[in-house]
């Protein structure tokens, strides 16, 4: 008797191959040996069946057949990989087959794809059925995931959590887009000068439209303010440091129209006719506050953190980073890409100087290697479990994205743009394990008589790193090395003048640390002069396909209500798994476009056509709150705490009462 294994792909069942030693004879479509057979998918091998297949008369788009919700759900294998799943189906029937070992990818989608293909196949029921789940392709975590590998009606759950996410998506996308397009297609065509248009949304794409759509026309409709900043320049002639006056109760112009902000004036004039107020008063030390600062190393990379990571260093598209961190998983290079989390299982912190072990020996990097001699030499702690890097709580499916090290036999013959990718993530991993970094810090307040026996406020502070810790591993990204943009460009890219100014204010702090140092509080300081800082408002800076995914991952934010805002926690737009598909879908259908050498985002004029039609029709599309509750549902129905019927009625119920406001305002 034999085992059979179903993987997603060829290359993942050769490393099954591999690690389990198998001597397997290459036949068509699957691996055999005395013990075991060992087949794959090709991705997805079973889709849904569009309208047309319940009923011909569905084929065309008309208000009578809307909205279309199936009592029984048809089902159709992919005709270019119908091969692939006959072979799979004649397996699972064979005779000898003792045991079935789903070795799907280890989250929702993978463990969608190879239900599909049991529903489809329908083996012997009596057979044993196992789930295989792994964090990662080396060898002992494949074997580890085989011998521990439970009954697949453990993972239930998941698999109704998948069937209805698949259902949610394929019934709004096409009850809605149909339904839309039957109102408002003449309209869209009109407005885009084509002879005609269909509109496409869907439950998480058009959400995504409308942040995007929404960040455009607050900048588009931005009016800058000017106003007017006091700076005090305090101390002798050659060694005097700047301070900004800030309104306070003591202030003579607390709580004044002439304000535009606690720190600005509304108008020049009125600011230099308080300077004058100020001229030749004493000025005296009232705060001084000296303190050291520590800052750890950020959390480990989940997927939107090291996608978004790649858009600023890289200039690739999210898509395009899951594509090589997926690969790099698949080489055994690091660990399941598709991860929310941030944090790592107490069960491998305590195993994880094997993967530390790893990379000082196979990883042939020198920088690398004189972090980790660094890390030997000076004795840091490998033990994780009492930091912030470890919680359990925190790990649904998988934990974060770290180097396993291993698979350095593949290293070498991957593209340039992989070997980068990753070593951001090794460096990451490593900086955890490092001190953290530690600053000096003054903050000095003076305060300056003024008229009516007020006092003025100016404050200052200064900061310089004294021992940088995780920092000798994560330098900030070189500015030179970055893409110079155009003129164009940078009009639409406002984040490098914001970290041009950021730095620029550090470099001032810095030389200012030295100067602080020296004052006593209560000591009257000399004024070398005011002067005025003209300042504007900015508009907020548009997306780019990185931040984006955090936007994405972190739509429970933009939730004003709080207690919705608490219940749909951790739950955002679309999944790790989908978002990066999501972006590269609205780009497809031309609703928005990507600059490629910015990656920054701006909608096309069809896309806030679209954008506005929603807005009229069916507004709570475009709200995260509709969208992140439908993901916490699913997560709800994965996590056993509702039933996958409760969940399907209230889609139906939301559908149909969303069908009768559409129709009757029509």
């Amino acid at each position: 008797m034999k085992k059979l294994l179903i993987t997603e792909k060829p290359s993942v069942a050769m490393e099954f191959a591999k690690a389990l030693k198998i001597n397997a004879t290459r036949k068509n479509g699957y691996l055999e040996s005395n013990e075991w057979i060992i087949t794959w998918c090709v991705g997805h091998l079973v889709t849904m069946s569009y309208p047309e297949k319940y009923d011909e008369k569905l084929k065309f788009w008309r208000l009578e057949t809307l909205p279309f919700i199936p009592k029984e759900w048809k089902y159709e294998i992919i005709p270019n990989v119908a091969n692939q799943f006959n072979i799979i189906k004649e397996l699972m029937h064979r005779e000898d087959i003792e045991e079935i070992y789903n070795a799907g990818d280890s989250g929702r989608e993978g463990e969608y794809i190879q239900r599909l293909v049991y529903m489809m196949a329908k083996p012997d029921p009596k057979i044993k059925m196992k789930r295989v789940w792994i964090d990662s392709q080396t060898e002992e975590e494949i074997l580890r995931g085989i011998r521990e590998a439970k009954d697949m009606s453990e993972y239930d759950s998941l698999s109704d959590s998948a069937y209805l996410r698949a259902k949610e998506d394929y019934l709004i996308g096409i009850n809605f887009s149909r339904l839309l397009s039957i109102i408002y297609g003449k309209r869209l065509a009109q407005s885009i000068n084509e002879e005609k248009a269909s509109i496409s949304v869907g439950r998480v794409m058009t959400c995504v439209l409308g942040m995007i759509v929404e960040r455009e026309r607050e900048i588009r409709n931005f009016k800058k303010t000017k106003y007017y900043k006091i700076i005090g320049s305090f101390g002798e002639k050659d060694s005097y440091f700047k301070a900004e006056w800030k309104v306070t109760e003591k202030s003579l112009l607390f709580e004044s129209n002439k304000l535009y902000n606690e720190s600005g004036f509304k108008k020049e004039e009125e600011a230099k006719e308080f300077i004058k107020c100020l001229a030749g008063k004493k000025a005296v030390i009232t705060e001084l506050k000296k303190s050291k600062q520590k800052e750890n190393a950020p959390l480990l990379f989940n997927l939107a953190e090291i996608q978004n990571e790649c858009t600023k260093r890289f200039k690739i598209k999210p898509d395009e980073t899951l594509e090589i961190i997926q690969n790099l998983y698949e080489k055994k290079l690091v660990t399941y890409p598709r991860t929310d989390a941030r944090v790592l299982s107490s069960a491998i912190a305590k195993e994880i100087k094997k993967n530390l072990n790893g990379i000082a020996k196979g990883y042939k990097n020198e920088e690398v290697q004189k972090y980790i001699s660094k890390m030997v030499e000076e004795k840091y702690s490998t033990n994780l479990l009492k930091t912030k890097y470890v919680n359990d709580s925190k790990i649904t499916d998988h934990y974060a994205i770290i180097p396993t090290g291993q698979g350095y036999e593949n290293y070498e013959k991957l593209p340039e743009l992989q070997k980068q990718i990753y070593e951001v993530i090794v460096k990451r991993f490593l900086a955890i394990f490092y001190p953290p970094a530690e600053y000096n810090k003054i903050q000095v307040t003076i305060e300056v008589e003024s008229a009516e026996n007020k006092a003025e406020t100016f404050s200052a502070s200064g900061k310089v790193c004294i021992k940088q810790g995780f920092l000798e591993i994560l330098k900030p990204i070189d500015k030179k090395q970055k893409n110079k943009s155009t003129n164009s460009e940078k009009n639409v890219d406002k984040n490098a003048e914001k970290e041009e100014a950021e730095s620029k204010n550090e470099e001032e702090k810095e030389t200012d640390l030295e100067i602080l140092k020296k004052l006593k509080k209560g000591q009257e300081i000399e004024v070398q002069n005011y002067e005025l800082k003209e300042a504007e408002t900015s508009p907020p800076s548009r997306y780019n396909s990185g931040s984006i995914i955090l936007a994405m991952e972190n739509a429970g934010k933009l939730i004003e209500e709080e207690e919705l805002r608490e219940q749909i926690k951790g739950a955002g737009i679309g999944t790790s798994a989908t978002r990066g598909e999501i972006i590269k879908k609205l780009e497809k259908i031309k609703y928005m476009q990507i600059n490629s050498k910015t990656q920054i985002i701006t909608p096309t004029a069809k896309g806030e056509y679209i954008y506005d039609i929603v807005k009229q029709s069916m507004q709570d599309l475009l709200n995260p709150k509709l969208t992140a509750s439908w993901e916490k549902g699913l997560d709800l129905v994965a996590k056993k705490q509702i039933k996958a019927d409760e969940f399907m009625e209230k889609l139906e119920n939301y559908i149909k009462s969303k069908f009768n406001k559409l129709v009757i305002k029509k």
